[in-house]
């Protein structure tokens, strides 16, 4: 590959790491605004996607600020932790709806029970899905991230010297 062609790659990339991170700053805004909106905050653990959205702003502030291998990990640690938060939510989001249609229809067993609690409204149970989704955005804008790469290439020189 031309030292030329690399450059382009490199700024292609580095504009689609721009893109990723433009979407995962604007999908956390709409989503803790429409949790604060739905007052999605009456119980304790309620409140575990609107903390992380706030601790992943200031991760990201830190990040942007200083541009280091440890901020990016923390960043990292943050998205790991909105997917682990999205599969909790999914799990008490279907609990609620379950329990939700068993007042109404105490007769619902099985399948029908399944799929009666999956086509709720209330709580929807596949909403915290956005949680894992813009997980995976934030993961997707620090693979390969050059404040790793760059860290990873300096612990190597300094292994060989």
């Amino acid at each position: 590959m031309s030292g030329t062609t690399a450059s382009r790659e490199g700024e292609n990339i580095a504009t689609i790491r721009g893109i990723l991170l433009a979407i995962l700053v604007l999908g956390m805004l709409g989503t803790g605004t429409e949790l604060l909106l739905i007052k999605h905050t009456e119980d304790p653990k309620q409140w575990i996607p609107l903390l992380l959205i706030a601790a992943s702003f200031f991760v990201l502030i830190w990040h942007a600020a200083q541009r280091r291998r440890r901020s990016l990990r923390f960043f990292q640690a943050v998205m790991i932790a909105f997917i682990v938060a999205g599969v909790v939510g999914f799990y008490f989001h279907y609990r609620g709806s379950v329990e939700f249609k068993l007042e109404s229809k105490p007769s619902l067993k099985g399948w029908a029970l399944f799929w009666e609690a999956m086509g709720s409204k209330a709580p929807p149970p596949l909403a915290p899905g956005v949680m894992i989704q813009l997980g995976l955005i934030g993961l997707a804008y620090a693979y390969r991230h050059p404040v790793l790469v760059a860290s990873k290439n300096n612990e190597s020189k300094n292994e060989g010297e």
